[in-house]
């Protein structure tokens, strides 16, 4: 229900291609760190947000979503699932056009705010691993 295939292509594939990495820093033993690095392999731009406002895979770091000031087409969150939900009330907020929550990250209220705004939205999926899946002929 959270992560339909249709919704997962869709943003991969159709959205766009400026993700912003909420919770994306330096420390390459994070899980954003590599996803991000897959997501640029794949031709997406990469916006870091953290606090500290890093600059992450040679992209310049904001603090916040707001502070981004250009238009973010996907809103990527790697922040536990008690912080996720104001995260997607800040994508709604800045005109992104989807959310996508990592492995982990669920917040149903959150879920059902988001698509009531109109933005496509996954849940518990993680795109580096989705990403590479629609590249490959599907076995029929």
């Amino acid at each position: 229900m959270y992560a339909d295939q249709d919704t997962v292509r869709k943003i991969l594939t159709e959205t766009g291609d400026t993700w912003a990495v909420v919770g994306l820093s330096s420390n390459r033993a994070r899980a954003a760190y590599g996803v991000a690095d897959v997501l640029k392999r794949f031709g997406k731009r990469i916006v870091p947000v953290h606090p500290k406002a890093e600059t992450v895979h040679g992209e310049q770091g904001y603090p916040s979503l707001d502070a981004i000031p250009f238009p973010v087409d996907v809103v990527d969150v790697f922040v536990n699932s008690d912080l996720a939900g104001p995260v997607a009330d800040q994508a709604v907020a800045i005109g992104a056009r989807a959310v996508w929550f990592q492995l982990g990250v669920i917040d149903e209220a959150a879920y059902e705010r988001t698509r009531a705004a109109g933005l496509d939205m996954v849940m518990d999926r993680c795109p580096a691993i989705e990403i590479p899946r629609l590249s490959r002929p599907s076995r029929r």
